[in-house]
């Protein structure tokens, strides 16, 4: 495998593991299972709740089978490669009215994965005819991480950061906006430097520095997460010093400006270390708050720095095969096989 392909592989799986290493990535392949099974897995959670019991229900299929349950990705690198699919499939250098016509098309045929609740909000929009980026701005949860995962695909396939992050905004302004958007747009373009071989650090800092816009609480929470982690050259270290809730109101730890803090500062925490991606990812997993998306960036930053052939095989060839839990017709689908099909191309 070339280094570009290396590195872009790298950045899928380590996205993929990341996803499979968080423990909602246990519900959201509940889904493969009967319905009855999750409404039995409520009604326990409720008896716990009454009886004071302090065994907590998991996921699970009685008498189903268990493969949907198995470590292994679900949302997150689903649409990752649902993003790669059609962007891979243009015939011509795409318009933004190209971006907002595709999500238009799989919002009405009923061909979008399931997904966030900026994407279910923006699906519904455009069924009623609403335009981008009034769908990601008039959206209750403009400011989630949706786009910046989806993201990690236009870095892959844009023949250079700044497309990738023109890219990645187009796409982002259909279910986001301000921090949203933002973010989506710094992923997208630390990516495409480092699947071209530039350093985590130097990548980072080049992307953020471009486009995440001061005074935001984006920027706020990515230099807070810097310097609360500066000395620590391991990720596990780095842990409790990026534990913060995200507030007194909000449910839903996908908020782009602590998801992405927390991502950044992790993956440089073990590179400076020395340490591999898998150490990055796995402490990731360790903020349940924010154990939807945090352990998938870290992965996709980490793995597109180092590449395929840093991370464990016994987790690659856990997490390579998609199960199709959001988006159906990708069940199956090697993410592997997916990396190795991709080329630079302009697509712009």
């Amino acid at each position: 495998m070339r280094e570009r392909q290396d590195l872009i592989a790298g950045a899928l799986l380590g996205l993929a593991i990341g996803d499979a290493a968080g423990w909602p990535s246990a519900r959201h392949r509940a889904a493969l299972l009967p319905p009855w099974t999750r409404r039995l897995h409520r009604e326990l959670d409720a008896f716990a709740e009454t009886e004071q019991v302090t065994s907590l229900p998991v996921p699970f299929a009685l008498n189903q089978p268990t493969a949907p349950l198995r470590l292994g990705p679900s949302d997150d690198a689903e649409w990752v490669a649902w993003t790669l699919t059609w962007l891979g499939a243009a015939s011509k250098p795409l318009t933004r009215g190209d971006v907002h016509e595709r999500w238009r098309t799989a919002a009405t045929n009923g061909t979008l994965p399931r997904g966030r609740i900026s994407v279910a909000a923006a699906a519904d929009a455009l069924r009623r005819d609403v335009d981008p980026p009034v769908t990601g701005h008039d959206n209750p949860h403009h400011f989630d991480d949706a786009a910046a995962v989806r993201a990690v695909a236009a870095g892959l396939v844009a023949d250079g950061s700044g497309t990738a992050a023109t890219l990645a905004g187009w796409d982002a302004e259909v279910t986001n906006a301000g921090d949203g958007v933002s973010a989506a747009r710094a992923v997208a373009a630390t990516i495409a430097r480092l699947v071209r071989g530039e350093p985590l650090a130097t990548a980072w800092a080049a992307a953020a520095a471009e486009h995440v816009p001061p005074d935001t609480l984006l920027a706020d929470n990515l230099a807070r997460a810097q310097v609360a982690t500066a000395g620590v050259t391991t990720a596990a270290d780095a842990v409790p010093l990026l534990d913060e809730p995200a507030g007194h109101v909000y449910s839903y730890g996908v908020a782009a400006a602590q998801t992405l803090p927390v991502a950044v500062a992790l993956a440089l925490a073990a590179e400076r270390g020395g340490e591999p991606p898998i150490a990055a990812v796995t402490a990731a997993a360790c903020l349940p708050t924010l154990a939807d998306s945090a352990p998938p960036l870290t992965g996709a930053l980490a793995g597109a720095a180092h590449g395929l052939s840093a991370l464990p095989t016994t987790w690659a060839e856990r997490c390579r095969r998609l199960a199709g839990c959001c988006a159906p017709d990708l069940a199956g689908l090697d993410l592997v096989e997916l990396a190795g099909s991709i080329e630079e191309r302009t697509i712009l």
